[in-house]
């Protein structure tokens, strides 16, 4: 069953679009990437999802029709995103930033259990769980916005370079975790990664994207053994 479908999505700030019509479905459980250079558009499909930028086209999840819904409204629809640059509450502690991210739940029992497993799925924010956010490491701080998406007990996760800016060893610690958090839960996810690498360590399949635009899809076998992704985006 798909849970996320968009059709010919455009999106635009001010008078630049910057989606020229992308298409891309996830299926209930699954994992897809969106690769591309910087400027192709990654970041923005995500936003248009969740409603923070101005968009045409068709966006359903589970269904609905959510293009022109608050972005409040979306996130009550069970969509997490966790964006670029982690956006962290630096003047909060660990804990009170999950809390936050549990805002819309009011089962308290479930909110400490799911305290209780965002610590046991990262190790490092149990050691750090009365500092601040803005006294983590970098690695830390992704672990602590993944963990804090998680507390809204979301069917969707939207991630958005998740490994930008952390050394090799921490990227890999955060995919991993990820990874189980995947196998374990069942939630969706749409991943945004410039490392292809990581991505494809996740993800069924992906979309790659030029200009605003599909380019190339197809699932991950298919696209690592292109010519063509080996050269962008493996290394090959």
């Amino acid at each position: 069953m798909t849970l996320l479908e968009l059709e010919d999505v455009t999106a635009s700030y001010g008078p630049v679009q910057v989606l020229e019509g992308v298409s891309l479905s996830v299926p209930e459980n699954g994992a897809f990437g969106i690769l591309g250079a910087n400027g192709a558009g990654k970041t923005t499909t995500l936003r248009a999802i969740s409603a923070t930028v101005r968009t045409g086209g068709r966006i359903t999840f589970d269904g609905k029709d959510i293009r022109g819904l608050r972005p409040d409204q979306v996130a009550a629809l069970g969509i997490a995103h966790v964006p670029e640059g982690r956006g962290t509450f630096g003047d909060l502690s660990v804990r009170e930033n999950l809390r936050v991210g549990a805002y819309l739940r009011n089962d308290r029992k479930g909110i400490d259990e799911d305290i209780d497993y965002c610590l046991d799925l990262f190790p490092n924010l149990q050691e750090r769980i009365g500092s601040n956010a803005s006294a983590l490491s970098g690695g830390e701080q992704q672990m602590l916005a993944v963990a804090r998406a998680i507390m809204s007990k979301p069917r969707l996760l939207l991630l958005d370079e998740a490994s930008l800016g952390l050394a090799p060893s921490t990227a890999k610690n955060v995919y991993d975790a990820i990874r189980r958090l995947r196998s374990e839960s069942g939630i969706a996810m749409l991943v945004v990664e410039q490392n292809a690498n990581l991505a494809f360590t996740l993800v069924d399949g992906a979309t790659v994207l030029e200009t605003g635009r599909n380019v190339l899809t197809g699932t991950t076998a298919e696209l690592k053994g292109m010519d063509e992704i080996r050269r962008a985006y493996l290394g090959g």
